[in-house]
């Protein structure tokens, strides 16, 4: 972890500087809409538990509310490598990827110390990828950690399966890791794949986002007032995919169409700052389920 000054310097500056697009278009989904994420945040939520029990798929709560779920590996020691696992679930048949987050303190720490410097992504792990992408240098650090295993698991998953697409969630500093795996991923598989993250925190720079909006399926749905998703500040160069739902104050999912849009009824217009932002609503709920084991 890097100093703790810098950090709260960063943080001080992460109010939105750049120029914002033309208001873009809200819409409000449906209770089924909201419903359908229900399997994936408990997924996200359960990856936060120790690998022992998401291997045997006894980790409480959120391992019941997904009991068909068929593991098939998991690492991770939640500390240098967040905990991660890897499985089958039939009944959505696709191959669910999921990443451990942390703590509010640390993505925001994380978010904006100096390990927050654009970088270009490894060519060994994701050729092919234009040089002018750039992703924050911590979180690909944190993503080459588990990427070649995780691409085993999901191959052999696959094979054994039959499984046609990959599904990867996370929340917090997973959301990060599983927006990057599933660009990742999607370089190594012929599959759809999917990414749906939680208080995800900004990955890279505008280049980086027009390559997911072009290339992959992601949905980042933000609670209320955090303020982890308004880090890096986009004075740094870094830029949202689209795919945002925003959970409104009167609990209202709204769909945000477009990268970053500014309405007050998305992230970037209700927080502008990090000191108008509300860290518990990091953790949720999301309709009705709070991240952790």
């Amino acid at each position: 972890m890097l100093p703790l000054l810098l950090a709260t310097l960063l943080n001080a500056l992460s109010c939105q500087s750049a120029p914002l697009e033309p208001r873009q278009s809200i819409t409000a989904l449906s209770t089924s809409q909201i419903n359908f994420f229900t399997p994936y945040t408990h997924f996200a939520s359960a990856a936060y538990c120790q690998p022992s029990t998401t291997t045997s798929w006894t980790c409480g709560a959120n391992c019941q509310a997904n009991p068909d779920f068929i593991p098939v590996d998991s690492g991770g020691d939640g500390a240098s490598v967040q905990f991660w696992y890897v499985g089958y679930l039939p009944s959505l048949s696709t191959v669910i990827v999921a990443h451990q987050g942390t703590d509010t303190s640390q993505i925001e720490a994380d978010a904006t110390d100096a390990n927050a410097f654009l970088e270009n992504l490894d060519s060994n792990l994701f050729p092919g990828v234009p040089s002018s992408v750039e992703v924050h240098s911590g979180f690909a650090d944190e993503q080459a950690k588990t990427a070649t295993r995780i691409l085993s698991a999901v191959q052999k998953t696959m094979s054994t399966y039959s499984a046609s697409s990959v599904t990867v969630v996370g929340h917090s500093l997973g959301a990060a890791i599983a927006l990057l795996d599933g660009v990742y991923l999607k370089i190594h598989l012929s599959v759809p794949i999917g990414i749906i993250g939680y208080g995800l925190p900004r990955v890279g720079n505008q280049a980086f986002a027009n390559y997911v909006d072009a290339n992959l399926s992601l949905t980042h749905i933000n609670n209320k007032k955090d303020p982890v998703p308004i880090m890096p500040g986009r004075f740094l160069g870094y830029h949202h995919p689209s795919g945002e739902v925003h959970i409104t104050e009167t609990s209202t999912w709204e769909s945000c169409s477009g990268q970053d849009n500014p309405s007050t009824s998305c992230i970037v217009g209700d927080v502008p700052n990090i000191f108008e932002g509300y860290e518990p609503d990091h953790d949720g709920p999301y309709n009705g389920i709070t991240m952790g084991c």
